[in-house]
């Protein structure tokens, strides 16, 4: 993102900042109000019960995003002592991802649905489009099952307990560090982050509803 600013383009800029903030905003918020519905009003009482990315923007997180393009958000604080029902942390961890997931179909169908109708103003299309695809690539992002992202919550669930046991350990142990591992080699050149940018732009085909 940093290449923008030095490229002059800041209206680019300030639309992407703005549609990270709420792509963050609204996946932190799927956590939160699917750990309310399985009985778990931790991170309501801790105000992460809203969509005000005031409430979920950490500074640091955000300027990383401005600088180099990767980032993060507050951690929705949750205790799963509280769940209803033992599956719980898998709803709530696949809760992020699909927020992302709705809001991009939306977006995008929205984008898609102006450029049919003759819209002229590039403003709302480029925003739309921006959102929509960086929503498909948080959703892929944090579905990666390695370190804290919510992948490694899900993983579990898909593989037989001795295996999910298994990595359940190896992560704590490993995930982490191979997960910033490969930032930093996506940042060095390697076609991590990048096949995963390619493939949300093959994903906006995928949820097109207008033909």
């Amino acid at each position: 993102m940093l290449s923008l600013l030095m490229q002059g383009q800041f209206a680019v800029f300030l639309l992407l900042l703005i549609a990270l903030v709420l792509s963050l905003s609204f996946h932190e918020f799927g956590h939160a109000l699917v750990a309310k519905w399985f009985g778990d009003d931790t991170a309501e009482r801790a105000g992460r019960l809203t969509l005000n990315p005031l409430s979920h923007i950490d500074p640091v997180g955000l300027t990383m995003v401005a600088l180099i393009g990767i980032g993060y958000a507050k951690p929705v604080p949750t205790d799963p002592r509280n769940y209803r029902r033992a599956s719980a942390d898998l709803w709530v961890a696949l809760a992020g991802p699909a927020m992302n997931l709705l809001l991009a179909l939306v977006t995008w169908n929205t984008f898609v649905w102006l450029w049919q109708s003759g819209w002229q103003d590039q403003g709302p299309l480029v925003f739309f489009t921006l959102l929509a695809q960086i929503n498909l690539l948080l959703m892929l992002f944090n579905l990666i099952p390695l370190g804290p992202l919510d992948g490694h919550y899900i993983l579990p669930h898909l593989l037989p307990a001795r295996w999910a046991q298994r990595y359940r350990h190896a992560n704590a142990r490993f995930g982490t560090g191979i997960f910033l591992a490969l930032v930093v080699l996506s940042l060095a050149g390697l076609p991590f982050l990048s096949g995963l940018t390619e493939l949300s732009r093959t994903m906006l085909d995928w949820i097109t509803l207008f033909n």
